[in-house]
């Protein structure tokens, strides 16, 4: 079975889009209609920007979001039996399975980029990748430390990504390196992205997954907060607005795919991070980029 997986923030790179952009007749046309829905040319920042530009998370996230559904969409032979995306990537897998239209979900994604922005100036935090320790290990310092840390990106095994108040992440990183972590390195992100601290964000961007039309999907979603397939839109609806402070289980939702029969792991958007990622959580898994 073929499982298409989608990325999330950190994917980008300046230039990106364009060949589908100057190639096909119908990426063209989507991406002028994102630029007309978003208000401003994202295209312009996406394909000759700086990366300080394309960093700044109302465009990281529309991008990446736009350059993974553009690419699926002209794609030969897309042929999706289930799909999954990790963090803002799930936007791209309800579109790719046809939960979501386009349109609706670059205006959530937009939305959602927003909300986590003014929640990142409300309250700074931050988060830090830990190599090498037991994911309960993990799991359990955090519990430990008395300012807000949550493990909050199940990326592979060794491999937790932590979140939560500066203070927090700064202790909970020392706790790690004692415990024998490889590493516990504080990321260049704007904020505590996937713990309580988006909350209010979640709030935001609650009202917004509520108006919005959620269809019955072609194949499942294996989502970020219970890493297991869905097809019904309220359940998916609902796993959705809870997504922005729970933590993203990708490391579990690969390995239930490929218990429910995955043996292809087609990666639709930019870079091979999700690629690298299957490999660690699998070996024998089988990956490629979209077509």
């Amino acid at each position: 079975m073929k499982a298409y997986v989608f990325p999330g923030q950190g994917s980008q790179f300046v230039g990106m889009g364009k060949d589908l952009y100057d190639q096909h007749e119908e990426a063209k046309r989507l991406f002028e209609q994102a630029n007309e829905i978003l208000g401003f040319r994202i295209t312009d920042i996406m394909f000759s920007g700086t990366d300080e530009e394309l960093k700044q998370t109302k465009v990281t996230q529309p991008a990446i979001f736009l350059h993974s559904v553009i690419q699926a969409a002209v794609a030969q032979d897309f042929t999706p039996e289930m799909v999954a995306g990790h963090s803002l990537g799930e936007f791209s897998a309800l579109v790719a399975n046809k939960v979501l239209s386009f349109e609706d979900a670059l205006r959530l994604v937009s939305k959602r980029a927003l909300a986590m922005q003014k929640a990142c100036e409300e309250q700074p935090s931050t988060m830090a990748a830990i190599l090498g320790l037991e994911d309960e290990k993990v799991e359990q310092i955090c519990a430990e430390v008395d300012d807000v840390v949550v493990a909050a990106n199940y990326n592979c095994p060794g491999q937790l990504v932590i979140s939560g108040s500066i203070a927090g992440v700064e202790k909970a990183c020392e706790a790690m390196k004692a415990a024998g972590a490889k590493r516990a390195l504080v990321l260049p992100v704007g904020g505590a992205f996937h713990s309580p601290l988006m909350k209010s964000a979640e709030a935001e961007l609650e009202a917004a997954i509520r108006n919005t039309e959620f269809k019955q999907g072609i194949c499942p979603v294996y989502q970020n907060v219970d890493a297991k397939p869905h097809t019904d839109p309220q359940e998916i609806q609902q796993n959705l607005i809870q997504q922005l402070t729970a933590p993203v289980r990708w490391t579990q939702s690969v390995q239930q795919m490929i218990a429910d029969g995955a043996t292809l792991f087609v990666e639709c958007g930019p870079g091979k991070v999700l690629q690298g990622l299957v490999k660690k959580i699998d070996k024998n898994a089988e990956v490629s980029q979209v077509g």
